[in-house]
């Protein structure tokens, strides 16, 4: 198992980090090219795409690579499946621009949603391909291929751009994305398009993939009310800077847990009966995800104004309140980011689809309270509230549920990250302000904390433990 996660953790290191080093690349172009109002409106589609492309997979990709005695005729019997529904989905999509429009009260969503479609439907159909690709852990192969939609992606939008096509620069973009997405993906697999699919394969996976579908739907509310409802009352311009510092708050995630959540269900699944090793592996994760992410948090804290400055430039100022706001919950999103996988390893989406509906009960309740006070700072705040309530809810569901054991041990091992986020705390309170450059202090700042966190893991004993891990893992390789 060892071997398994040390290739795919370092082919997902290769294409998470690439596919973010070209998405900031992207962005801090684009963000100069076009105004907050046109990233706005983006944002605002955004958001129904992402629904669309939840309703898409249906469940069917985690479903697939849960279940390893699917036959060839199962999997293309449930592509053609999935290709009806795609096709569904994109024909709906193209009408879906007339309630936005009165729902936003713009009519540019219309000839958005018809360009739009078209992301859908390869979105849709490219589900059953690269589930059979992960299943088959070709890490390598699916983390080049994402990394070359974004590369494809990134040219288009930013030609586009230049060309004064404004927002449709990065629509098309993203649909450019797709369509290389699955030609690839569908090249390397044997699946075979057909008009026929019979009930039966879906059947097979029906309960895995429905409580995986609720999870996904109701997660999908909790997850982007606030920016639905940031653009339907506040303002493009508001949905542009709130949007910007949320999806910010999130790159630790794309560098860093991403390289071991997205290995974690097609590795784990293989040992769903052994819950104590499954439970070995969450309580490792998570204290290495808080070893760098509380501190890490603390830094971004403190340092928002620099990182944002230097991403996007001085005109998204009003990003720097709500982006300080979520960066105090980056490590819990890191370690909740973990759970799902966690949750499907063991077979239990029952439990993590009742972790979804507690999750989107704390979140909605969160950003309506937020929204009724008015500033997208409220909402990033009770946001940040409802994220640690989830937290908590989740590491009861695994702790005591799954693993039959108790809270206090998933705690036991966020000790010692917590006491290194401290000392970070202390260093950067009392940090005179910097007069330099955004990017000398952004430099100094960044020195800084990695001198700290250095520190931080040798008092805490934590680096004397990395390194016996290293030194194990060399010689089990």
């Amino acid at each position: 198992m060892f071997d398994q996660f040390k290739r795919g953790i370092m082919y997902t290191a290769m294409g998470k980090y690439s596919i973010v080093i070209v998405q900031l690349l992207v962005q801090a172009f684009l963000r100069r090219l076009l105004a907050p109002n046109e990233y706005g409106i983006v944002s605002a589609v955004n958001i129904f795409l992402v629904f669309f492309q939840l309703l898409a997979d249906f469940g069917i990709g985690p479903a697939i690579i849960q279940n390893k005695d699917l036959s060839n005729k199962e999997v293309n019997s449930i592509f053609s499946f999935s290709l009806y529904v795609a096709i569904g989905l994109s024909i709906l999509f193209v009408f879906l621009g007339y309630p936005m429009s009165l729902f936003y009260g713009n009519p540019v969503f219309i000839p958005i949603s018809m360009i739009l479609a078209i992301a859908v439907f390869f979105y849709g159909i490219l589900v059953v391909p690269q589930s059979i690709l992960l299943r088959e852990k070709k890490f390598k192969l699916v983390n080049l291929t994402t990394v070359s939609g974004a590369i494809v992606s990134g040219i288009v939008s930013i030609i586009l751009a230049l060309l004064g096509y404004s927002y449709y620069a990065i629509i098309i973009g993203n649909t450019a994305k797709a369509f290389t997405l699955f030609i690839v993906f569908y090249s390397q697999t044997h699946v075979k398009i057909g008009w026929k699919f019979s009930w039966a394969p879906l059947k097979k996976i029906f309960a895995f993939s429905r409580n995986q579908f609720l999870f996904n739907f109701i997660n999908y509310f909790s997850r982007n009310l606030d920016s639905l409802l940031i653009g339907r009352y506040f303002s493009a311009s508001a949905l542009a800077y709130y949007d910007s510092a949320y999806q910010v708050s999130l790159y630790p995630n794309q560098i860093l847990t991403s390289l071991v959540t997205s290995v974690i269900h097609p590795i784990l699944s293989d040992y769903e009966d052994e819950k104590e090793r499954i439970k070995r592996v969450y309580l490792r994760i998570s204290n290495l995800l808080a070893t760098i992410g509380l501190p890490l948090s603390i830094f971004l804290f403190f340092s928002a104004q620099d990182v944002l400055f230097f991403l996007f430039g001085t005109q998204w100022g009003n990003s720097v309140p709500v982006f300080q706001i979520l960066a105090l919950s980056v490590w819990i999103q890191m370690i909740l980011s973990s759970t799902g996988g966690i949750f499907q390893s063991g077979n239990r989406t029952d439990l993590l689809l009742l972790s979804g509906i507690l999750s989107t009960v704390f979140n909605v309740i969160g950003i309506v309270i937020g929204v009724m006070l008015g500033q997208i700072e409220y909402v990033a705040l009770f946001l940040v509230l409802a994220f640690s309530l989830n937290f908590i809810q989740a590491n009861i569901l695994l702790m005591k549920i799954m693993f039959k054991s108790t809270l206090f041990e998933f705690l036991s091992v966020l000790k010692k990250p917590f006491i290194m986020a401290v000392m970070q705390a202390i260093v950067f309170y009392f940090l005179p302000e910097l007069n330099f450059s955004i990017f000398i202090n952004l430099l100094i700042k960044g020195s800084l904390f990695v001198v700290v966190w250095l520190v931080g893991l040798l008092m805490t004993g934590e680096m004397k433990r990395l390194l016996t891990e290293v030194k194990q893992a060399r010689g089990q390789s």
